[in-house]
């Protein structure tokens, strides 16, 4: 993740453009809109200036049976902070000359383009993930990978953010996206009261696995492993293993690392460095604790180990981090 300024209260609100389209599902344009479009003040969330653009002209209709109204059509990009494709409706249509073009514009300006679900093939078609990272729903991922061979795709994640351009798996992923672009522009505590008000989990690694064979465990010893996650992020100063998890969900080393994968989607080394990861960046925006502190908070060990870990997650040290967030 490259950093970009963040959004204090005193800020002046930034602006997000979603953009609707004919046939859209309803769901997913109201994902970055729930996020972001909405007065959450009184959990200290700064506000956004959200509009919902038009990428043709006239009533749009939807996949619920139900027409939409826009009230600005392309032009509304222009000067948007973010703007936000929430999806696409056919992965075999390209999208119009004019919608590319804006998006490209846009994307000189400085805007931060994310395109969720198949919204990734919008900016791909306007060539804004050339050699550049990018996903997008797991069913359509064998056809984006031909299409286009000159994105580096990885089918496998949630969510991926390259600094300005972000893209996410279908669905739920695309609101653990949003969220993390939330949490990436106000902060963890913004993130966090908005994940709460929406009752989702407020942080999913973008690393993990889009499809999660058994996302509930089942009835047995998989029960065990919710209240394990839990007591490990409670705990996350200990030096956790691989065996002494296991040992602790009363598993052998092999069931556990099994049903780890399939309740969280990640492997236990790769969900702990995450965990520790929010936990780091919540203490460097929310307390004046030093960096030694914060690194033995957060189950690194030292502030060497955390800063290592903090600048090849999110290209920034944890001093520089904070430094940002504040506004310093």
């Amino acid at each position: 993740m490259v950093a970009t300024s963040r959004q204090t209260p005193s800020s002046a609100p930034l602006r997000v453009a979603v953009i609707a389209f004919d046939r859209i599902s309803p769901f997913h344009l109201s994902v970055p809109c729930v996020v972001f479009g909405e007065d959450r003040s009184e959990g200290g969330v700064p506000p956004f200036e959200l509009a919902v653009c038009a990428a043709e002209p006239g009533t749009l209709t939807t996949t619920a049976g139900f027409t939409i109204g826009a009230p600005q059509g392309l032009d509304g990009l222009r000067g948007a902070d973010v703007i936000v494709v929430p999806s696409w409706r056919d992965t075999h249509e390209a999208p119009s000359a004019a919608l590319c073009e804006a998006l490209r514009e846009a994307h000189v300006s400085g805007a931060i383009l994310v395109g969720l679900c198949l919204g990734a093939y919008v900016l791909a078609h306007a060539g804004l993930l050339d050699g550049r990272p990018g996903t997008t729903h797991w069913a359509a991922a064998d056809d984006f990978a031909q299409r286009f061979p000159a994105v580096r795709f990885d089918p496998g994640v949630l969510y991926i953010d390259d600094g300005d351009l972000l893209t996410s798996a279908g669905t739920a992923a695309g609101l653990d996206c949003c969220l993390h672009l939330m949490r990436r522009l106000c902060g963890s505590n913004a993130a966090n009261y908005v994940a709460r008000r929406l009752v989702v989990p407020p942080h999913r690694q973008g690393n993990q696995a889009q499809y999660v064979q058994q996302p509930v465990a089942a009835a047995g010893r998989g029960d065990r492993l919710p209240g394990l996650l839990d007591w490990i992020r409670a705990h996350l100063d200990a030096p956790h293993t691989l065996d002494s998890l296991a040992q602790r969900a009363l598993m052998s080393r092999r069931t556990f690392t099994r049903q780890f994968r399939l309740t969280t989607g990640s492997t236990v080394s790769a969900w702990l460095l995450g965990e520790r990861l929010s936990r780091a960046q919540q203490l460097l925006e929310s307390t004046d604790h030093p960096i030694d502190a914060i690194a033995q908070r957060a189950g690194f060990g030292s502030a060497a180990s955390l800063r290592q870990h903090f600048v090849e997650a999110f290209r920034i040290s944890p001093s520089a981090w904070r430094r940002e967030f504040r506004g310093a």
